[in-house]
């Protein structure tokens, strides 16, 4: 039995309002917070970075486990770290102290938490040596985000922070059940951050077009071709996931979704036949890249929602494009 001993999250100080964003778009402070769902989000300053909010929000799982017992760090946080063509999973190892743990990273954008916890599990299946995993997440995407563009429009969500969760084979509060991953590779060119990559290097030329800033080649083509699929592909992870695991749709007492606007949240719970109140829906803090769903599960956590027994999908998707969804049951109050 592989569990979920304990969670963290960290939000850095800065916030900025439905208000502020109305400044910086032009897009009116009411639509902001009913078709957007957000209401407010945490900016973090030049000071801090994905990896610095990551540290931040594994601290407090260290009062629980000795860092020494730590046997591996895996980032799975925003690819948009503190530099290019760089791991931050060493330096966060370094600075909690975890120095008889190796450290890597896997990244699937907005996707990434309920696959980490699959590869999470199933290392602690398949190696009897391993005993404790650290997965943990940082993201700084408010700053790839160029406001005047409105081609990137309903990514305006994206926000800052960090999360953290601790697995092990015991002394834990969730049992970590079975995943359903689905990936749809014909989405693959429709978002990205144009320059800095070896197709297009960073230039003068690259900074002066604002390509350094994540954009969709074709929003209507997009559209016309995810919209018919997405929700569909949300709904079929996530009963994959739970009938995978022995139960039915009808077992799910929460669900942690990735944070979207208001109507594709709908959308999912209906499909779902879950009301508003069986989601947290992160609307005073936005999309954090892979973070959101382990948010929620931290938030529903510390707001006493959940009970010995519900079951709970962590559930989620990334550009690109993949659906993804883990299945968890509250084995302890």
């Amino acid at each position: 039995m592989i569990q979920i001993v304990k969670t963290s999250t960290y939000f850095p100080p800065g916030v900025e309002t439905a208000q502020l964003l109305e400044e910086k778009t032009g897009i009116p402070e009411n639509v902001i917070k009913e078709k957007f769902g957000l209401y407010e989000k945490h900016v973090a300053d030049s000071s801090m970075h994905a990896s610095d909010m990551a540290i931040n929000a594994a601290l407090p799982l260290l009062e629980v486990v000795d860092p020494l017992n730590i046997d591996v760090v895996i980032y799975f946080g925003s690819p948009f770290k503190d530099y290019g063509v760089w791991s931050s999973a060493p330096k966060i190892q370094y600075e909690l102290g975890i120095k008889n743990a190796y450290a890597f990273e896997i990244m699937n954008v907005s996707s990434c938490f309920p696959i980490a916890l699959k590869v999470a599990k199933d290392m602690l299946t398949s190696d009897k040596t391993l005993n404790n995993i650290l997965l943990v997440g940082g993201c700084k995407e408010s700053q790839i985000i160029d406001y005047q563009n409105p081609r990137s429009r309903f990514m305006f969500n994206f926000a800052d922070g960090g999360a953290a969760a601790l697995l092990s084979r015991d002394n834990g509060k969730f049992e970590v059940l079975e995943s359903s991953i689905y990936t749809d590779g014909s989405f693959h060119d429709d978002i990205r951050v144009p320059a800095g990559g070896s197709v297009l290097p960073a230039s003068h030329e690259t900074v002066e077009e604002n390509l350094h800033f994540i954009d969709v080649k074709d929003p209507a083509d997009m559209k016309e071709r995810l919209d018919p699929v997405s929700v569909a592909n949300f709904i079929k992870v996530v009963k994959d996931s739970v009938e995978k695991s022995g139960y039915t749709l009808q077992d799910i007492d929460m669900l942690l979704p990735l944070h979207t606007k208001k109507s594709m949240f709908n959308q999912i719970l209906d499909g779902l036949e879950l009301s508003e109140e069986k989601a947290v829906y992160l609307d005073h803090h936005g999309h954090m890249s892979a973070l959101d769903p382990l948010v929620g599960l931290d938030f529903a956590e510390a707001d006493q929602k959940l009970i010995k027994g519900n079951i709970v999908v962590a559930v989620s998707a990334g550009t690109g494009y993949t659906w993804a969804a883990t299945t968890l049951i509250k084995i302890r109050d």
